[in-house]
């Protein structure tokens, strides 16, 4: 059973507000559906950021460091493109 919806007051700038509705307007819905869409990726996001840091952290606790030249090859490619 899916737990009853909580409104949020949020204040922001009024361009953002006006861009917000012009936005649903164009997808032919609302801003509160627009903005739970969003809420609902951020939130995801940062879980998939925290469990990443949350891995780094384990590995770095149990002495789980790549080389010197690991580190090298993994960034060669991006140094060949600067």
């Amino acid at each position: 059973m899916a737990a009853a919806p909580v409104t949020l007051a949020v204040a922001v700038p009024a361009e953002r507000a006006a861009a917000l509705d012009a936005l649903a307007k164009a997808q032919r819905t609302d801003a509160g559906t627009l903005v739970n869409e969003a809420l609902a990726q951020y939130l995801d996001d940062q879980a998939g950021w925290a469990a990443h840091l949350e891995e780094g952290l384990r590995q770095a606790d149990a002495g789980e460091f790549a080389g010197e030249a690991a580190v090298a090859a993994a960034f060669r490619p991006r140094a060949a493109k600067a």
